[in-house]
């Protein structure tokens, strides 16, 4: 999914629906990374070549980058519905 750049991100990229967890990753296109909030304790792990990987399960909403709320709202097989906004 693609997202507006000013949250500092490139298209996110969910690589694994599993456990009741949804795995994604995300190249950076700011100068920083911060992720705060992810329900069960989401990681963050360097992919490399300036990207990030995160794991999030359902429930409270993740900021990222102080700019953007990510919130998994269900988790249905191998399908995951996800709620993009601004954050605040």
């Amino acid at each position: 999914m693609t997202v507006p750049e000013r949250y500092g991100l490139g298209p996110i990229k969910v690589t694994a629906i599993a456990g009741g967890r949804v795995d994604m990753t995300a190249r950076l296109t700011g100068s920083g990374y911060s992720i705060s909030g992810c329900s069960g304790g989401g990681g963050v792990s360097s992919e490399g070549e300036g990207g990030v990987g995160f794991s999030c399960g359902e429930g409270p909403a993740t900021t990222i980058n102080d700019a953007m709320s990510l919130k998994v709202v269900d988790i249905l097989d191998a399908a995951a519905v996800l709620r993009i906004k601004p954050a605040g």
